[in-house]
């Protein structure tokens, strides 16, 4: 994973082109690098702008010297997501508190698009979710049945509770949601099936 940025001078003398309808269809889902404790300010920001933009968030528990306070808590930090044409970036990258956008080498790269459709109808489900270490190889899984119907991750089983958890590859984080075990059902890829225990 790399971090690709571009210089950019407030004196130049080229206007940023501010497009009437930035949620074209042939837009793709980016990861912006964003200043820490910046990501709420960035949405913010960039959906005046008129992007489709998204940075979920989770309540925790911290504990202060005297109480403990549950907090809202970015679920990828340090990172916004944002459906753009990369040939038009400039707003995107004159936004305060945007460092760059992810990618490899000197271009930007998407985010998959199942991956961007999974942890958003996770955020949008409204059930609990956490960070999860990020799980490169393990099982794969569709959900068939209730509000994350669609999902994809991988299963597990933590103590007496099951999880999806949903990875952004090009991060290297994921996210873990408790599920139940009867709207599960194994993913197929080509020819390759995979099950799961109980």
């Amino acid at each position: 994973m790399g971090l690709w940025s571009e210089k950019v001078c407030p004196s130049e003398s080229a206007v940023p082109h501010f497009r009437s309808d930035p949620d074209l269809g042939s837009d793709r889902w980016y990861a912006l690098y964003v200043r820490s404790r910046h990501e709420k300010t960035v949405e913010n920001s960039l959906r005046v702008k008129g992007y489709s933009v998204f940075s979920p968030s989770y309540r925790t528990k911290r504990k202060r010297v005297d109480r403990i306070t549950e907090i809202e808590v970015a679920l990828f930090p340090g990172y916004v997501f944002c459906q753009f044409d990369t040939d038009k970036r400039l707003p995107i990258l004159m936004t305060p508190g945007v460092v760059g956008v992810v990618g490899r080498g000197s271009r930007p790269q998407p985010v998959d698009d199942t991956e961007i459709a999974s942890i958003r109808t996770i955020a949008l489900a409204g059930r609990p979710v956490q960070p999860w270490p990020f799980l490169r190889v393990g099982q794969r899984i569709r959900l068939q049945a209730g509000p994350l119907a669609g999902a994809e991750g991988i299963f597990l089983r933590v103590k007496d509770e099951y999880h999806l958890v949903v990875s952004i590859t090009l991060l290297q984080r994921a996210v873990s949601v408790v599920i139940e075990k009867e709207a599960v059902a194994p993913w197929f890829s080509g020819d390759r099936q995979t099950s799961f225990e109980s």
